[in-house]
């Protein structure tokens, strides 16, 4: 999805490199994107390329957000777009039904008519808006017998129904038209910040670019650095806990050690292991926004078709995946655990251990392994264990 990476103010370190505050000669030809960029202009009026990279980051994230909101969207119309269908079914069931009760109560009001001083109307029945009052205008209802009369009340009951149906579908063809235009209101959001995006990319020249690639090598030397810190300070916890563990089962007589978490934390393996070795074999595919599989995915569809491989079933979005099992700290995560990030939690990846992720990271990037730092410590929002 977005590259997630977290804007930094002109003249700070990246990956302990003090950055240019300001523009120099090399970045003249970048003075065409002035107009899009967020970011404060340099001293000499043209953005610098830092700033450039921060409108882009910008537009990749928001993209990312449109793109959750478009599963979402996406997901909800489905529902609806079923239920919708079921109800136009239902009613035209009824209404079958009823065009064949209804004849058969005119054919009751002609036979009683024929043993009548008046002539059979028929006709009249079959367009009456009410057979009830049809049927107490005529007298006719104390001359039926209780099986017709039973008939009449079942047909007033479905038509009762019917209409109860008839109002229901209504309602839910004006929520599905709603939803629709947000679906499409969404759609239009992604594809014009991925458009924005690339435009400005476009502009940048072979140097420009080539800097770019250096600035997010230093990026990623520092993400690796910090998840390499995080894999020490689980283990030295893991040892600790072992420890506390064998201490406590030595001085136990008459137990073998064996409890209900180990038993818990042994079927979270197993089902992590499955999830992990489908997502690994998702790598190098390309990512795509709304996508799920099984050539190409965004980032909740990953992880979603990751544990679905395991036997667990979770949301389509971010937004609710989050809401799919326990939270837990990022020092006690474990393989398989997802990882949220932002505070609009837009993104996910499947944690492999050690402070790295499987992921789908954004447009024009494929699955691949990284650090859950890729884009600093204080875009991680929440851990959570779906199984």
């Amino acid at each position: 999805m977005a590259s997630h990476r977290k804007s930094r103010p002109a003249g700070t370190r990246v990956a302990g490199i003090r950055t240019p505050a300001l523009a120099t000669a090399a970045l003249t030809s970048v003075a065409l994107l002035s107009q899009t960029a967020n970011a404060a202009p340099s001293a000499d009026g043209n953005p610098s390329l830092e700033e450039v990279e921060k409108k882009v980051d910008d537009l990749y994230r928001q993209a990312e957000s449109a793109t959750e909101k478009y599963n979402a969207a996406k997901e909800k119309t489905s529902k609806q777009r079923r239920r919708v269908d079921s109800l136009l079914d239902d009613v035209a069931k009824r209404a079958q039904k009823l065009n064949e009760q209804r004849e058969r109560l005119g054919s009751f009001a002609a036979a009683q008519y024929r043993t009548g001083a008046a002539a059979p109307d028929t006709a009249t029945f079959l367009l009456a808006d009410s057979p009830q009052d049809y049927f107490d205008q005529t007298q006719l209802m104390g001359r039926l017998t209780s099986r017709q009369k039973s008939e009449v009340d079942d047909y007033f009951s479905e038509q009762s129904a019917t209409m109860k149906k008839r109002r229901e579908a209504s309602e839910s063809l004006q929520s599905l038209t709603e939803s629709q235009n947000d679906l499409q209101t969404a759609k239009s959001t992604v594809q014009k910040k991925l458009s924005d995006a690339r435009e400005l990319l476009s502009k940048l020249t072979a140097e420009e670019k080539a800097r770019l690639a250096a600035i997010e090598k230093q990026k990623q030397e520092e993400a690796a650095r910090k998840a390499a810190e995080l894999a020490k300070q689980q283990a030295a916890e893991q040892a600790a806990q072992q420890s506390g563990s064998s201490t406590s089962d030595s001085g136990t007589s008459g137990t073998s050690g064996t409890s209900g978490s180990t038993s818990t934390d042994a079927s979270y393996a197993n089902k992590a292991a499955k999830a992990l070795a489908f997502a690994r074999s998702q790598i190098g595919k390309p990512y795509v926004w709304g996508a799920t599989g099984p050539d190409s995915y965004d980032c909740s569809g990953l992880t979603q078709a990751a544990w679905k491989a395991a036997g667990v079933s979770l949301p389509r979005t971010t937004y609710v995946q989050v809401n799919a099992g326990t939270t837990v700290s990022l020092a006690d995560a474990q393989p398989g655990d997802l990882i949220f990030f932002y505070d609009d939690i837009s993104h996910v990846g499947l944690y492999i251990g050690n402070g790295m992720m499987i992921h789908a990271p954004k447009p024009g990037a494929y699955v691949r392994e990284e650090s859950i730092y890729y884009g600093g410590e204080s875009i991680i929002h929440s851990v959570v264990r779906p199984a």
